[in-house]
């Protein structure tokens, strides 16, 4: 009997606990919802990043930038201090053009940015690039440093790869060709998604011309946009091609007169405006299937350091001529500006 009492006083309803959702004892302390507030306006703010505000802000040496186009368009204006090619000045400003979009896309809302196009271009009549830094090269090679000649390799690849993939943001890359484009400086250009060139621009790889080759991007990007084998006779044969001959090849994409370079480019966009997330997607297909992977791209610029490092001094003399020779056209556009 004693038993039973036990288990129906056990079996008794016990109080119920308050729910923890509901008890005001459980809450946030005031004080701790409002550094979350805080916190989460921090974010908001974080997330209003301007592109445009971060990239003016940005102290260049040898490049200018201009927005147009409503702010959809960059244009970075290479504006050289030295020689046209691709100085560590150069580069160092390319770098910090990549990586502020990069940050600033990562900080802000996607909606709320307006760039669609990244255009590189020169503000020197008749060169758009001349490709590596020659003068440098030769330096290193003759006192067998490896190590600062993969680095400077290495560097551009790195870029090059940066451009080829869009930075991996919602923009199509362009090269504005208005100029002469050799070596570096035309591998730069078919790093880019689109290619606008005028008439006279003359592209070239004259690497071999010194017993060595384009290593920094040239076979991979170029045998993606015509057959492998085409591409290796372009390379081998070291001579100059017209803008027209590469548009007839699918290299160039637009092909403008004299002068109207950046008149055709605003018309192309102006024209596929409401298609640009479709051929954004064309050239992501692209890549996809036929991509190019900066494993590749370092993987051949080791054989670019190697082979570098057994040239004759015969074959760095030739070097210097080149060196010579751009620098008295630099000389002659300084002359007639």
């Amino acid at each position: 009997m004693l038993e039973q009492l036990g288990n129906r006083a056990e079996n008794v309803e016990k109080p119920v606990s308050p729910n923890p959702l509901f008890d005001r004892s459980s809450q946030v302390p005031s004080s701790t919802a409002e550094k979350a507030r805080t916190a989460v306006k921090r974010a908001m703010a974080d997330r209003s990043l301007d592109i445009k505000d971060e990239l003016t802000r940005l102290d260049l040496e040898e490049m200018e930038l201009v927005f147009s186009g409503r702010d959809e368009i960059c244009t970075c204006w290479f504006d050289f201090e030295d020689r046209p090619s691709f100085t560590p000045a150069l580069l160092n400003d390319i770098s910090k053009v990549q990586q502020t979009l990069r940050t600033t896309y990562e900080k802000s809302d996607p909606r709320a940015n307006k760039l669609k196009y990244l255009v590189w271009a020169s503000r020197m009549p008749g060169v758009w690039n001349l490709g590596g830094d020659l003068s440098l090269f030769a330096d290193l090679i003759r006192t067998q440093n490896r190590d600062k000649l993969r680095e400077y390799a290495y560097r551009v690849v790195r870029e090059g790869y940066a451009n080829w993939t869009n930075l991996n943001l919602p923009i199509i890359t362009v090269a504005l060709i208005q100029g002469d484009a050799l070596g570096g400086g035309f591998e730069a250009a078919l790093s880019s998604n689109l290619i606008v060139a005028e008439r006279s621009a003359k592209f070239g790889l004259p690497e071999i011309l010194f017993s060595l080759f384009p290593g920094m991007g040239a076979y991979s990007f170029l045998s993606r946009r015509i057959a492998p084998g085409r591409a290796e006779r372009m390379i081998m044969s070291g001579r100059l091609y017209s803008a027209e001959e590469l548009y007839e090849l699918g290299v160039v994409d637009v092909l403008a007169d004299d002068g109207r370079g950046e008149e055709a480019l605003h018309q192309y966009i102006a024209k596929n405006d409401r298609r640009h997330a479709a051929h954004r997607a064309i050239f992501q297909a692209r890549q996809r299937i036929n991509p190019v992977t900066l494993k590749e791209m370092m993987d051949i610029t080791d054989m670019w350091v190697d082979t570098a490092m057994t040239l004759e001094e015969t074959d760095l003399k030739k070097m210097g001529r080149l060196v010579s020779a751009q620098d008295r056209r630099r000389e002659r556009v300084l002359k007639s500006a």
